[in-house]
């Protein structure tokens, strides 16, 4: 990125000019952020085009565009400034029993119901100042899983809006960590008393009224892709944008739902449902926290990613 020759020449202030940028896709709030005027942001990049010979930003309506070099120079560019800030707190150790700093964590509230409370509990243990977020992510199209459906997930993590995720993947791009959490399936949830509970046939189950839960309403998933494939369908008669709303209607309704076997178990007493092994062949899946190896430089996030990796995710009594 940087040669030798001109590394002695270079303002290395520049490269924290084109982090904020690159955020924010715009040089005004790229301005506003560091505190400078849009005209010396504009300065700054001619001097960082110069120096790293690409025009990096292109105008757009709506702000500026990263050139793919810059996409290229993204990452690094992130892993030199984590790693230059590690250096600077370093004179300062990470002391979680006196710390009172804030985490954020993003995750599906499928996911986060199931790892928090032992989080918690560890934390009040370890780390009492402590405090977390958690900022609910879901994918916009319903029930898919894929890496590329969580791309705003991981602009989140880029932005530093979030510390870390906790996300149904088992891999990300090479840019971030990926540490395996807990493994999970899909099974049924159903009311205790439900007809489905003591028959839970496929005829039955295509008959049940179904709930699905989908950020954007979509009312297709992937349990209508494995009904297919049996040239089968069901009625999806509600969605609704999480997994406690889906518990919460599932428990006060006729409806069922394939939803996570820990999310079940872990709040089964509260709502009064049960899971029972789905019909047809639902996939199993992998939680795993998500971290920007160049964030890991940070010693306060690596601790709370091994804290986070290690809380046992317990069943309740």
């Amino acid at each position: 990125m940087l040669n030798e020759i001109d590394l002695s020449r270079a303002d290395l202030n520049l490269l924290t000019l084109f982090e904020i940028v690159f955020e924010q896709r715009h040089v005004g709030r790229a301005a506003k952020q560091l505190n400078l005027s849009p005209s010396a942001v504009s300065h700054g990049l001619v001097r960082l085009r110069r120096m790293l010979d690409d025009p990096l930003f292109l105008r757009s309506p709506k702000g500026v565009v990263p050139t793919e070099r810059a996409d290229q120079l993204a990452p690094p560019i992130a892993d030199i400034l984590a790693r230059v800030r590690g250096l600077m707190a370093s004179g300062q150790a990470f002391d979680p029993a006196n710390s009172t700093r804030r985490f954020v964590i993003g995750s599906p509230d499928g996911a986060s119901a199931v790892f928090l409370q032992p989080l918690l509990d560890k934390l009040r243990t370890v780390a009492p100042g402590v405090d977390l977020g958690i900022r609910e992510l879901l994918p916009p199209v319903a029930a898919r899983s894929s890496g590329h459906v969580w791309e705003a997930a991981f602009a989140e993590l880029d932005a530093r809006a979030i510390d870390m995720a906790a996300l149904p993947l088992a891999e990300a791009p090479a840019r971030f960590a990926v540490l395996p959490l807990y493994e999970d399936a899909f099974v049924i949830a159903a009311r205790a008393d439900h007809a489905f509970v003591a028959d839970p046939s496929l005829e039955r189950f295509c008959a049940a009224p179904q709930l699905v839960v989908s950020l954007t309403g979509d009312a297709h998933g992937f349990v209508d892709d494995a009904l297919a494939r049996e040239n089968r369908a069901r009625r999806i008669a509600l969605t609704v944008p999480n997994f406690m709303m889906a518990l919460a209607m599932v428990a006060e309704s006729d409806l069922i739902a394939a939803l996570p076997q820990r999310l079940i178990r872990r709040h089964a007493r509260r709502f009064g449902v049960v899971g029972v092994t789905a019909p047809i062949a639902l996939p199993h899946f992998q939680i795993s926290v998500i971290v920007p190896k160049a964030a890991l430089a940070d010693e306060a996030i690596r601790w709370l990613t091994d804290v986070l990796k290690n809380a046992p995710a317990r069943e309740p009594a």
